[in-house]
């Protein structure tokens, strides 16, 4: 049952026809010439960047959050400076 390389989609595509559970794993295993265990090695990969993907959003969130904190209070040290550049120009001016 070795040597052939499966691509990704070509993987892909088993491991949903399993989740499908239109066949048995067995008999798709067999139709694409592939180990039982091959097939569920691929399954839980795709599980398990199912779940990273799933968790890497909400961690992403957080991630916006604080980097929208970051950009707020620099903006608002830029707001700052600006006030105080245009109250020296003011004070040069003589206003």
């Amino acid at each position: 049952m070795r040597g052939r390389n499966f691509g990704l989609e070509e993987k892909l595509g088993i491991v949903m026809e399993g989740l499908r559970g239109i066949k048995t794993v067995s008999e798709i295993c067999r139709e694409h010439q592939i180990s039982q265990a091959q097939y569920y090695i691929w399954r839980d990969k795709f599980f398990e960047g199912g779940k990273k993907g799933l968790s890497k959003g909400n961690t992403d969130k957080n991630g916006y959050a604080s980097e929208l904190e970051k950009l707020q209070k620099i903006i608002g040290k830029q707001a700052i400076q600006i006030e105080v550049l245009k109250k020296t120009e003011e004070l040069f001016r003589g206003k």
